[in-house]
C-alpha cells in the first residue's frame, strides 16, 4: 500500500529489461498438449474412481476412494483452470499490460498456482495418513472415517490451500508477474521484505511436510502389512491395503520427482534473498516439472489397479520365460507317462489289465 506505483501496475516492473524470453509458438503448442492430456487423463481416471467407489462399499476402501476422487478432481480443475489462463496469455503476446490493467487476472493466476499446487500435496499426504489409520487401528478407522468424516477431511484441506492463496490478497501483496511473462506468483525477484520471503518459505515448507507426512505414515503402512504377510498366510481382506500401499508409494515418488525441484528454488530463493543468472531458466524448469505432477498423478489409478497388476504379472512371466518352463515341465511329465504307459502295455498281465478295467468302471 505503501508502493508509489498505483495497484493496477504492480508486478509489471519485470515486464522490462526480462532475459528470460520463451517461443511463443512451441510454448502455445506445449501448453494446450499438456492441458488437453491432463483433462483427458483426470477425467478417465474420475471414471475408474467412482466406479470402484460404486462396487466396493466396505468402508476401509471407500474413504481412500474419496480422497483419491478429491486429488484426481483437483488436478483437472487445475488444468483446465490453469492451462486455460496460460493459453490465452500466451495467445495474447504476454501483453499483461493491455488486458490486465487492473491486475485482476495475475491475482486470478497467482491464487490458483498456489492453492492447485499445495492442495494435491495436502491430499496426497492426508491420504498416506488414513491408510496409515486404517491399517494399523483397524477399529478405530472403521467406526472414525466415515464418508461423511472425509468429506469434512476434503473440506478442510481445501479451505486451508485457500487461505494460505489468499494470504497475500489479504495482505495487500499483490502477485507478481514472473520474468518469463507467462504466469504470476509470489514475489521472486529482489526479494527484500520479509514478508516477501515469508510466502515463499511458507510454501516451500508447507510443501516439504506434505511430502514428509506421506513417507512416513507409508512407511509404517508398508512395514505393517509386511509384518502380518509374513506372521498369517490368510490374504483375505489384505489384497486391497497392499494395491492402495502401491498407489500411495507411486502417488509420493511421482509427487517427490516433480515438487521437489520448484520447493527447492523457491526456499533457496526466499533464503538468499535474491537470484542468480540462471534462475529465471532454472524455476521454469521447475515448474514445469511440478506441471508434470498432475499429468502423472491419474496415471497412478488408471494403471496401478488389482486388473491392470495381475496382467501385467501374466505378460512379464511370459516375456521372461515362465510359460516356456511350466510348458517344458509338461511336456517332461507327458512323456514320462507315455513311457509308463508302453511299459505297461508291454507287460504279460497288461492285456488282461486293461480287459478288468472297464468292467470294474461298468459295476462301479
Amino acid at each position: 500500500m505503501n508502493s508509489s506505483k498505483p495497484p493496477g501496475l504492480a508486478g509489471f516492473g519485470v515486464l522490462k529489461n526480462t532475459t528470460c524470453h520463451t517461443e511463443k509458438k512451441i510454448s502455445v503448442f506445449f501448453s494446450i498438449i499438456f492441458m488437453t492430456v491432463g483433462i483427458l487423463s483426470n477425467s478417465l481416471a474420475i471414471v475408474i474412481l467412482m466406479k470402484a467407489y460404486q462396487r466396493f462399499r466396505q468402508k476401509s476402501k471407500a474413504s481412500f476412494l474419496l480422497l483419491a476422487s478429491g486429488l484426481v478432481v483437483t488436478d483437472l480443475f487445475g488444468h483446465l483452470i490453469n492451462g486455460a489462463i496460460a493459453v490465452f496469455v500466451y495467445a495474447s503476446d504476454k501483453d499483461w499490460i493491455r488486458f490486465n490493467q487492473s491486475n485482476i487476472l495475475c491475482s486470478v493466476f497467482g491464487i490458483c498456482m498456489v492453492f492447485f499446487g499445495l492442495c494435491p500435496l495436502f491430499l496426497g499426504s492426508v491420504m498416506a495418513v488414513e491408510r496409515c489409520i486404517g491399517v494399523t487401528k483397524p477399529i478405530f478407522h472403521s467406526t472414525k472415517m466415515t464418508s461423511r468424516h472425509v468429506k469434512m477431511m476434503l473440506t478442510m484441506v481445501c479451505l486451508f490451500a485457500v487461505l494460505i492463496a489468499l494470504l497475500p490478497i489479504l495482505r495487500f501483496r499483490a502477485y507478481q508477474i514472473q520474468a518469463s511473462r507467462t504466469w504470476c506468483f509470489y514475489k521472486t525477484e529482489h526479494v527484500e521484505d520479509w514478508e516477501d520471503r515469508f510466502y515463499l518459505l511458507l510454501f516451500s515448507c508447507l510443501g516439504f511436510l506434505a511430502l514428509a507426512i506421506s513417507f512416513l505414515c507409508n512407511a509404517v503402512t508398508g512395514i505393517t502389512l509386511l509384518r502380518v504377510k509374513f506372521k498369517s498366510q490368510q490374504r483375505q481382506g489384505r489384497s486391497h491395503h497392499f494395491e492402495m500401499i502401491i498407489q500411495l508409494l507411486a502417488i509420493m515418488c511421482v509427487s517427490c520427482i516433480c515438487w521437489s525441484p520448484f520447493l527447492v528454488t523457491m526456499a533457496r530463493i526466499g533464503i538468499n534473498e535474491g537470484r542468480s543468472k540462471e534462475t529465471c531458466e532454472t524455476i521454469l524448469f521447475a515448474l514445469r516439472m511440478a506441471t508434470w505432477n498432475q499429468i502423472l498423478d491419474p496415471w497412478v489409478y488408471i494403471l496401478l489397479r488389482k486388473a491392470v497388476l495381475k496382467n501385467l504379472y501374466k505378460i512379464t512371466s511370459g516375456c521372461c520365460g515362465v510359460q516356456v518352463i511350466n510348458l517344458h515341465m509338461w511336456e517332461l511329465s507327458s512323456i514320462k507317462n507315455s513311457l509308463k504307459v508302453a511299459a505297461i502295455s508291454e507287460s504279460p498281465g497288461s492285456s488282461k489289465q486293461i480287459n478288468q478295467q472297464p468292467l470294474s468302471s461298468m459295476g462301479q
